[in-house]
């Protein structure tokens, strides 16, 4: 049935032909710009206010309006300060993990209900299915465009509300099907990284809100190799930018980072990707989000992976306080 829907228009081709489907589809569709990065948001390294100009249009060309809103004092407060606070713990973050749960699923979602919405959608290549009086979260169509992965913290009431128009559809059918509609965008270029880094160095940013607190490079005997500038500067699994390449004594192989000491501030690096420090039976998850809304039972057979592009890999789930068994990975 035809609905009022709000759509989260970015600038980009994906938001725009979900707009335009839906419009085809007989819905009441209502675009909405949301900007969330206030700090020197300026055309050097931001691109909102490309961005804006490039969802107007787009929505002209569709047949909407278009209203934007700030979000920034929300994004500031309930994802760049946890995005700080995971750093400086030695962690990675992943913010837009963080941004799609709190702010376009949430505060989004909230003016979207304001504005009369019976739902939101967005352009991410992601499905839903209705299945036993819940909802189930599906990786899209395309797998090489697949962002499931960043919506793993959505809840039931969220997706209940959300539609994703081109998550069924390949992405070379998207940039097909705007070019056809006239849309403006059909060939932008898609965006890639942190939204509020954008294309500048990323500790040169980091530098400006996390102090660099340097200490020992150390080889897993203790031998020090360097001088890291601050364990919040790296990433486990990290192989470029430590420092130390054609360090004295090397077999040839790289270094990579495989642990941070917090406690004596000591960046531990080995040799070779395949080095017994990189390579883990286990895993703890922390801030479990079960989008079933329980649970699975001890034992569950799933697949699991820690980055957006890697391949996934089989594994078991163990409550907290058992002890995994070796064929749990």
């Amino acid at each position: 049935m035809p609905e009022r829907v709000v759509v989260g228009l970015s600038g980009g081709v994906d938001s725009a032909v979900a707009a335009l489907l839906l419009k085809r589809a007989g819905h009441e569709v209502v675009g909405l710009f949301m900007k969330n990065w206030q700090d020197d948001d300026d055309d050097r390294y931001c691109s909102t206010r490309q961005d804006l100009i490039d969802a107007a249009a787009a929505a002209d060309v569709i047949g909407i309006e278009l209203e934007a809103v700030n979000f920034a004092a929300e994004y500031k407060d309930r994802v760049f300060a946890e995005f700080l606070r995971e750093y400086r713990a030695g962690r990675t973050p992943n913010p837009d993990v963080l941004c799609n749960a709190e702010i376009k699923f949430k505060a989004f979602l909230d003016h979207a209900l304001r504005l009369g919405a019976a739902r939101i959608a967005t352009g991410h290549y992601a499905q839903l299915r209705a299945a036993r009086g819940r909802f189930e979260l599906l990786r899209g169509a395309d797998g090489s465009k697949d962002q499931s992965y960043f919506l793993h913290r959505l809840t039931q009431a969220q997706l209940a509300r959300t539609m994703f128009p081109i998550g069924n559809i390949p992405k070379r059918e998207v940039r097909r099907i705007a070019a056809e509609a006239g849309l403006p965008n059909h060939a932008r270029k898609d965006s890639t990284g942190i939204c509020f880094i954008g294309e500048r160095p990323f500790r040169e940013f980091l530098n400006r809100y996390l102090p660099k607190e340097p200490g020992p490079i150390l080889t897993p005997q203790g031998m020090q190799l360097g001088t890291h500038i601050g364990l919040a500067y790296y990433t486990i699994g990290q192989r470029k930018g430590i420092g130390i390449g054609g360090t004295a004594g090397s077999d040839g192989k790289a270094w990579y980072v495989a642990q941070k000491d917090m406690r004596a501030n000591a960046l531990i690096v080995v040799q070779g990707h395949d080095h017994p420090l990189l390579l883990k039976p286990s895993l703890q998850a922390r801030n479990a989000s079960w989008i079933s809304g329980a649970e699975p039972a001890t034992g569950a057979v799933c697949t699991a992976k820690t980055r957006y592009r890697q391949a996934d890999s089989g594994c078991t789930v163990t409550r907290s306080g058992a002890r995994p068994t070796r064929a749990a990975r």
